[in-house]
């Protein structure tokens, strides 16, 4: 018996779902269109939330920024479940071999008692901010509207969570839990983290989700990391021999740099909307931005003295530079 051996190529019928063939024409999707665009639930929602039966269980009208189609607002780092856990797999890998590094080497006690007790004063405590920055994204990926803002938003929660869990890892090492408990004794009581810890408890009250957005991603955060990790960290203590906090806090800067860019984005995508749009976004900047960088001055101030008044004013000058970028007017914003 002869066989024949032939292949047949079969074209299909159908390359994509009707949602993405009418966004984006009859071909292929990517994974991260397939993963984001058009998946908000909007139909067969069978009540309204008993505590809010005015708005929809998921409802656009929570926000005062109005948009046309919410998925303007796409990650520019295309992140959905698989890649941005591939990266974040990755990034761990880096960070245990940086403990493990720093721990082998005796590196931590090869550092002066003086600097210990800089970087456990300044860095532990931000573990519970960590915690509130967690609640915030959980909250805007639970009430926001568009599965292209509210997917990496619970990201963004989630690695609020690693940056405390690696802050807390540092804090053992630094000083075992005596400085964890310190460290929680200090954002209760010290007067320094009062501000700040002000700050992130009238943001955890504030309910409309593209405002957190930027209360916390914006105005905090966008001051909060140059100015703890980039300028105290890597500029001060490693001059004093705190190389080993700086390799032990990697994944706070590398995480900052990359997350800014979809901050940026979304921005944005909202002040581009429309002329209201832009409005309220430079209210929200001008109302929160410099509250953020007052509530960062004193924490600086354990370190830097005198010079904190000037750092954080260039920090500031450098937010407000991203966000002039972004599509906001600062100067009615200040």
């Amino acid at each position: 018996m002869q066989l024949d051996m032939k292949t047949v190529s079969i074209e299909p019928q159908r390359k994509t779902f009707d949602h993405l063939r009418a966004r984006f024409g009859d071909k292929i999707p990517s994974r991260y269109q397939e993963a984001t665009y058009d998946l908000q639930a909007t139909e067969n929602l069978h009540y309204r939330p008993t505590w809010d039966p005015s708005h929809l269980l998921y409802d656009a009208g929570l926000s005062k920024v109005r948009m046309k189609d919410w998925y303007v607002l796409k990650d520019p780092r295309q992140f959905y479940y698989s890649t941005y856990t591939l990266t974040r797999a990755r990034q761990q890998d880096a960070m245990e071999s940086n403990f493990k590094f720093v721990e082998s080497r005796g590196l931590i006690a090869a550092m002066d008692q003086e600097t210990r007790e800089k970087a456990m004063s300044v860095l532990l405590p931000l573990r519970h901010a960590n915690w509130g920055a967690n609640l915030n994204n959980v909250f805007i990926c639970g009430y926001g509207y568009g599965v292209a803002l509210t997917q990496p938003c619970i990201y963004h929660a989630v690695d609020n969570l690693g940056n405390a869990q690696y802050l807390s890892q540092l804090g053992l090492l630094l000083g075992g839990k005596q400085a964890l408990a310190d460290a929680k004794r200090d954002w209760i009581e010290n007067s320094r983290w009062q501000a700040l810890r002000r700050y992130m408890e009238d943001a955890l009250a504030i309910r409309d989700p593209v405002e957190l957005f930027m209360v916390q991603n914006v105005c905090l955060d966008g001051l909060l990391y140059p100015l703890i990790y980039n300028v105290l960290v890597d500029g001060v203590l490693t001059s004093e021999g705190g190389s080993a906090v700086s390799m032990l806090t990697q994944f706070a800067v590398d995480w900052h740099n990359e997350s800014r860019k979809w901050v940026d984005s979304v921005i944005k995508g909202v002040a581009t909307e429309s002329p209201e749009n832009k409005a309220v976004l430079e209210d929200w900047y001008g109302n929160w931005s410099d509250r953020a960088g007052s509530a960062l001055l004193p924490i600086c101030d354990i370190i830097l003295g005198d010079k904190a008044d000037d750092i954080v004013h260039e920090q500031m000058i450098a937010l407000n530079d991203r966000m002039k970028k972004a599509g906001l007017d600062i100067g009615r914003a200040s």
